[in-house]
């Protein structure tokens, strides 16, 4: 098709252009302004929604070659392409939908690594003291020698900084670093290696630890039924990627014996954990994955299953509450609230507060922890002045009053934040 035949189809006719500008559509998709210098036009042309879907399917072709360039030509291969975020959001949405279909109802064993990558999950944490001028932060190596203390406030947790030494460096952020990603990036790309943690994630596991504790000592009890949670929280603040992260490595600690199988489900995807095998599978689909839970639970082997819940399709069916296993759920506070997910799964919740300055602040020297102190303290200062001026990144920019400001504002220039809270944010 023409231009011009475009121009008159949808505007009218006399929406046309000099003969020597009349090029293929295909041809003026990739730089219109050389084609129409009417800028009134111009902004008609833009606003149709036929120009956009030829844009679109523009998009799509490019993405797909640009794939097949990288050997990708069946869907089979685009599921286990580990640069998926080399293609547009559209073209992922897109691909991922025609895999979906494909797969429907399927079982996979992992590619060998993915359990070890995730229970070998490197150390680092971040640490907060006086250097003189003030506050400094530094990145040391390893587990830290002392975590965070907890109090029992009522039937909570909460941290206890009674116990801290005056003076001593201050435990601000753990990092736990994977080298294939975590779970909860492998279906939803791009990749995210790096975990953080900071004292309302590890007070969440702590939570779910005292559960796991209160359940194995009571085992003889024919009537005890293991507790279920539902964690709750403001979008953006980490709960699917770092606490259910977190959750999901130390849950792969935890004693195996007792507890020799975890589950982790994210966008209609499931990866389940045999610690005893130390193999990682993947289901597509509700029923294999059931087939494969009522398996284990048949044989009495006990599980932990945690499942988040991104959109309103990915709701946890009362189906995957598997007999004798622990669940939690992770959702917004809103998502809790109107789909009910609290009296569904009879979960006790588990509110989970936003980071505090100094958690960011923590985030971003590690983000640049190979770069000089001066380019660290540069960055911390720019993420702090967006911080300022645009209210509570976590609270306030990305709530979900208004989805198009939310994009628009993580695209620029909250694209410089660590990439883990953009992820989270955006979820």
């Amino acid at each position: 098709m023409k231009l011009n035949d475009f121009l008159r189809g949808h505007i009218g006719p006399s929406a046309v252009v000099d003969e020597r500008y009349n090029v293929t559509m295909e041809v003026f998709l990739v730089e219109p302004r050389n084609y129409v210098q009417d800028q009134k036009l111009l902004e008609e042309i833009f606003n149709l929604s036929e120009y956009q879907v030829l844009q679109e399917m523009r998009g799509l072709r490019r993405d797909t070659y640009n794939v097949s360039q990288m050997g990708v030509r069946s869907l089979r291969q685009w599921r286990d392409f580990e640069r998926k975020d080399m293609v547009s959001p559209l073209a992922r949405r897109e691909l991922d939908a025609a895999l979906r279909g494909v797969l429907k109802e399927e079982k996979i064993q992992m590619s060998e690594g993915f359990y070890d990558s995730l229970y070998n999950a490197r150390w680092h944490h971040v640490v907060e003291f006086t250097d003189g001028e003030g506050m400094g932060m530094e990145v040391r190596e390893g587990k830290p020698p002392q975590s965070w203390t907890y109090k029992a406030v009522g039937r909570t947790l909460e941290r206890d900084d009674s116990v801290e030494q005056s003076g001593a460096p201050r435990l601000r952020l753990m990092v736990l670093t994977s080298d294939k990603a975590w779970p909860y990036s492998w279906p939803l790309g791009p990749s995210i290696r790096d975990c953080y943690v900071n004292c309302e994630v590890d007070r969440v596991w702590q939570t779910v630890k005292g559960d796991l504790t209160e359940w194995f000592s009571t085992r003889g009890e024919n009537n005890f039924t293991p507790g279920r949670r539902v964690l709750i929280g403001m979008p953006g603040i980490g709960k699917s990627m770092g606490a259910g992260s977190y959750l999901l490595y130390q849950l792969l600690h935890y004693d195996a014996e007792k507890l020799p199988v975890v589950a982790y489900s994210v966008a209609e995807q499931t990866f389940l954990f045999d610690k005893i095998t130390k193999t990682a599978l993947h289901y597509v689909g509700e029923s294999t994955f059931l087939k494969a839970v009522e398996e284990f639970s048949g044989r009495g082997m006990r599980g932990y299953f945690i499942h988040n819940v991104a959109e309103p399709i990915h709701e946890p069916s009362v189906r995957l509450l598997p007999r004798g296993w622990c669940m939690i759920v992770v959702a917004p506070p809103e998502e809790s609230a109107r789909r009910g997910c609290k009296k569904q799964l009879r979960g006790r919740r588990i509110i989970m507060s936003c980071p505090q300055e100094s958690d960011v602040k923590a985030m971003c020297v590690w983000k640049k922890r190979d770069q000089s102190a001066e380019a660290q303290v540069e960055y911390w200062q720019e993420v702090r002045g967006y911080m300022d001026g645009m209210g509570s990144i976590l609270r306030d920019l990305f709530s979900e009053r208004d989805t198009n400001a939310r994009l628009s504002a993580a695209r620029e220039p909250w694209n410089g934040l660590p990439h883990q809270m953009l992820m989270n944010a955006l979820a």
